[in-house]
């Protein structure tokens, strides 16, 4: 397919967000085959999907992987990025998130803000992302536009703003009227192109109503439009919308559109919202980064052809044909196939090998990538999601990605003994891929752990190794990943001495830990030694030796977190002491210092929120009462109603089955991580004695 080529000016570069079920595929499909990009739009329920191209993502009918592709609609370019919806992917958005310039997010006409849309809504707010609502699914039973704008302002944003109005309801929604205009938009049976019409009469009052709040609202944006507006002039069309361009790109107007996307009901009018309101690449701030090895230093990549060539690796994956791909967005510069770049983590050169556009998991061979395209590359061997790759005479490094811990794991083990290194090399190709998948090999057991954001998650990874890899290893049930941290401040001195001929050993350190203030996350380790008490050369040994420990554990194996550690003083032998001594003397001072500080375990408690219908709600309610579970409101949604609340992940687990038996199959659910907390101490100690005998049976074996 030839390159159209656009301006960098008439470039949009969109994410497509929502909850689970939202129809946010089938609003990207239907984008694509209005603009000409496929000329058949792919069916969930018919597995027929353009985006959604895994064979995991086509059977279960939901997005797993972000998906790019790039589409032209009244001479602009406009590379889209679907996402998944399901928080479990939650990865997937996050680096989405970052290389994008403006968001579409879908809602559901019947559910309205769900938990991923806050989610994501929040993850937007901290890129400060320009963003349109697009509201879906007008035609199903229950479907309330009114009722779901009220959510949204009360939820999310008050500056949510209507650009349109519903035309019918339910069964018998078949258009949508434009604000600005004051027109009806209406499709005719299952026709792709609409036909304007006067508004109904039964409803030119209420388009009145409406459509002077939306004047007013981008006026008071605007101080020589709302001037006019004073006096009692009608800004004209052109200057309205030039204005309303500015304040949804400054965040001070969010528009709200619909539509019904499986019936492709609204979706030129969405496209036009994107041409019209949402920036181009030159219309964001210019992105800012440091110059590797001086963090001082801010440098500056304007999105224009001749700035230094700078790129954001955002996802990786391997290609079954092309092997190692490393997807980019280009934020400024220009570079052919061929030459090299630097990848400023590394501190390595590499050269690109080929540039492909990518369409889901199809792909277009380009010469040269430039200011604005998103491309993957091959030949990038090093880079991992979050890398700078840039010009190697005038580096950068941006600002790296934050990803959310895994909160769940299970233990993997090979089928058969040949299998174990083809088995760890697979999982390491998995996890390079996804970063909120991590494994590790349990110092104790030997086990290979991988941990994820939820359930599904695994489930998906496990699949995934038997489908692409050849494996069918044993998988354990799912385990909680709890944490242990401390509750109180202890003081210790440790001494590590030993005598076995020629030079001994012996390393003297004085720790501290203390809870971080506030519930801070993390381990933070401090020195407060002088040079003449302890050399620099053993201090980096020291926290060597904590870290390893804390990540380790100490009274049941899991990592320990919100803790500070300080190394008050210490002591060594000229001749008999080393850098290995004072690692393990830090690992020994450690371990002793948290036994005396009130250890505790920690547990995962997950954001829980539950629709059900009316008459289930009871039982619904004990049942998460029974689970330690928390409720802490209740919103209705006509016949149904739905529980925000929270729960321990342990108690959770499997909850989908539960729900199903006690709804009849008609509940749903969803579960976001919130925060760790101690655990009850009766409950602590069944899982330290469990954890003990693990360990004792497998020394034993």
């Amino acid at each position: 397919m030839a390159r159209k080529e656009a301006p960098i000016s008439d470039v949009r570069i969109i994410g497509i967000f929502a909850h689970v079920d939202a129809g946010k595929t089938t609003t990207s499909e239907a984008i694509l085959y209005h603009t000409g990009r496929i000329h058949r739009a792919g069916d969930i329920d018919e597995g027929s999907t353009q985006l959604d191209w895994m064979d995991q993502e086509r059977e279960r009918g939901i997005t797993i992987m972000s998906a790019a592709t790039a589409c032209h609609w009244r001479d602009h370019r406009i590379n889209l990025i679907d996402t998944p919806g399901h928080i479990d992917f939650t990865a997937e958005v996050v680096r989405s998130i970052r290389v994008i310039d403006g968001a579409v997010m879908v809602l559901c006409g019947v559910g309205g803000v769900e938990p991923q849309t806050e989610s994501v809504w929040n993850l937007a707010n901290r890129e400060k992302l320009a963003r349109l609502i697009y509201i879906n699914k007008l035609d199903r039973v229950g479907a309330d536009f009114g009722r779901v704008v009220d959510e949204v302002r009360e939820r999310l944003t008050v500056r949510a703003t209507p650009l349109q109005l519903p035309l019918g309801a339910e069964d018998t929604f078949r258009g949508v009227i434009d604000l600005l205009s004051e027109q009806a938009l209406i499709w005719h049976g299952a026709e792709d192109s609409y036909r304007v019409e006067s508004v109904p009469p039964d409803m030119v009052e209420a388009v009145h109503t409406a459509r002077e709040a939306l004047i007013d609202r981008i006026c008071e944006t605007d101080d020589l439009l709302l001037m006019q507006r004073l006096e009692g002039e009608l800004p004209d069309l052109g200057a309205l919308k030039a204005a309303l361009r500015s304040a949804t790109i400054t965040g001070e107007i969010v528009p709200v559109l619909c539509g019904v996307s499986k019936r492709r009901i609204g979706i030129p009018l969405l496209l036009d919202a994107v041409v019209d309101y949402l920036p181009s690449p030159q219309d964001v701030e210019v992105t800012t980064g440091a110059r590797p090895g001086d963090e001082q230093t801010v440098l500056e990549r304007p999105s224009t052809f001749d700035a230094p060539f700078c790129a954001s690796a955002f996802k990786i994956m391997v290609d079954p044909y092309v092997g190692h791909l490393t997807w980019v967005r280009v934020i400024s510069g220009k570079l052919n196939a061929g030459e090299s770049i630097y990848n400023s983590r590394t501190g390595e050169v590499e050269r690109v090998g080929r540039i492909y556009r990518m369409h889901a998991d199809r792909r277009e061979q380009a010469e040269w990538m430039g200011a604005s395209d998103v491309v993957a590359l091959v030949g990038m061997k090093s880079a991992m999601t979050g890398d700078t790759l840039c010009d190697p005479g005038d580096p950068i490094i941006l600002e790296s990605f934050e990803f959310p811990e895994p909160v769940i794991a299970v233990a993997l083990a090979p089928a058969s003994n040949g299998e174990r290194d083809k088995l760890q090399s697979a999982v390491r190709r998995l996890c390079d891929e996804d970063p909120t998948l991590l494994w590790k090999v349990a110092s104790d057991t030997g086990e290979l752990i991988v941990s994820g954001m939820g359930e599904l998650h695994l489930e998906i990874a496990v699949e995934r190794l038997r489908r692409e890899f050849g494996l069918t290893p044993k998988v354990s049930l799912p385990q909680v990943s709890y944490r242990e941290t401390v509750r109180r401040p202890s003081q210790v001195t440790t001494t590590y001495r030993k005598q076995s001929g020629g030079h001994g050993h012996f390393a003297r350190v004085e720790l501290r830990v203390e809870p971080l203030e506030d519930g801070g996350n993390g381990v933070v380790f401090e020195n407060e030694t002088t040079g003449a008490s302890l050399p620099r050369e053993f201090i980096r040994p020291v926290e060597m030796g904590v870290r390893r420990t804390l990540e380790e554990g100490v009274i049941a194996g899991y990592p320990v977190t919100n803790i500070k550690v300080t190394l008050v003083d210490g002591s060594y032998h000229e001749v008999d002491s080393s850098a290995m001594d004072f690692e393990i003397v830090g690992s020994m001072a450690v371990k002793e210092a948290i036994r005396k500080a009130m250890p505790a375990l920690m547990e995962p408690i997950m954001d829980l929120d539950i629709n059900v219908p009316e008459e289930h709600l009871g039982g619904v309610v004990a049942d998460v009462g029974r689970r330690r579970g928390l409720m802490h409101d209740l919103r209705i949604r006509g016949h149904y109603r739905t529980i925000d609340g929270e729960v321990p992940l342990a108690e959770a687990r499997g909850y989908a089955t539960d729900l199903r038996s006690l709804t009849q199959g008609r509940g749903t659910f969803s579960l976001a991580f919130k925060r760790y907390e101690v655990l009850p101490e009766e409950i602590a100690q069944v899982i330290i004695e469990a954890n003990r005998e693990r360990v004792a049976q497998r020394v034993v074996a």
